[in-house]
């Protein structure tokens, strides 16, 4: 007889619930996106769907219709009634007995989640301590994965080091980025990040800091850098869906700059947010 135990409770194998059969459970298999709102108006919805899009096809996921899946987040979105929310949806390959291959005919499982986004002003203002760590990641960051045990122990070591953002570096000696966000330095008057690479997620807010500062008159640089580079920096700062723009004060406990958020970062933040109106 083929059983199952979930907490305490045994049952036959055949009456486990759909869930509890999910690939993306099993073994991460699937895809997910992150995207927000600013006053009732979903923010760049068809460059994540491109992104997801891109992702699936990555993965192998297919017969996914992505002009439904607007549709789910732009009904669900309009149910929750939040200005201000947090749009979480992923797409696994679907429901299946545990085997690492799967059966052509599998249907892909969808979840979303909208709730409301914290007020990230006071964060800000004040900038945030960062600290760097090893990227432990798989080679396809590209790859918006629900694959995110490493990025999870990188950021809790961050926590317990009283850090908000891990800054992820490779064997090679090179930042990669952060934990959950892209990462930004600049000298002078350059703004510097890292090139996009099979290891670098395509940041949607890395997109707009790079028009935002098109605006300005900072040139910019795709280029990794290493920890001993960005230490001397002028200024640094994340970008996070969720949060935009965030200046970084600390950088492995050495103080960046003249320790507060610099010029170009607030330049860079109004600038950003003109996109969002």
């Amino acid at each position: 007889m083929q059983i199952a135990m979930i907490e305490d409770k045994i049952l036959p194998f055949d009456e486990v619930e759909k869930p509890y059969l999910d690939r993306g459970l099993y073994f991460g298999d699937g895809v997910y996106e992150v995207l927000r709102s600013y006053n009732g108006r979903i923010f760049a919805l068809h460059e994540h769907l491109e992104r997801f899009s891109r992702s699936l096809s990555e993965i192998k996921i297919n017969g996914v219709d992505i002009d439904s899946i607007r549709s789910k987040v732009e009904k669900a979105f309009e149910s929750a009634q939040i200005p201000d929310a947090k749009i979480y949806f992923h797409i696994t390959r679907g429901c299946a007995a545990r085997e690492h291959t799967w059966d052509k005919n599998i249907k892909p499982s969808f979840f979303l989640t909208i709730t409301e986004l914290p007020d990230a002003a006071p964060t800000k203002k004040d900038g945030i301590c960062v600290s760097s760590h090893p990227d432990w990641r798989w080679k396809r960051c590209d790859i918006k994965s629900l694959n995110l045990l490493a990025n999870v122990l990188a950021r809790q070591d961050a926590a317990e080091k009283g850090c908000d953002e891990a800054i992820l570096v490779g064997e090679d000696g090179f930042i990669t980025e952060g934990a959950a966000s892209a990462f930004f330095a600049i000298f002078k008057d350059t703004l510097q990040t890292n090139t996009l690479k099979a290891n670098v997620l395509p940041s949607i807010t890395r997109k707009f800091v790079l028009r935002a500062a098109e605006q300005t008159d900072l040139q910019v640089k795709e280029k990794p850098l290493t920890p001993k580079q960005v230490i001397r920096a002028d200024e640094l700062f994340i970008g996070v869906t969720t949060k935009d723009i965030v200046p970084v004060v600390k950088f492995d406990g050495r103080v960046i700059g003249a320790g507060r958020p610099g010029k170009y970062t607030k330049e860079l933040t109004e600038k950003f947010r003109k996109f969002t109106l």
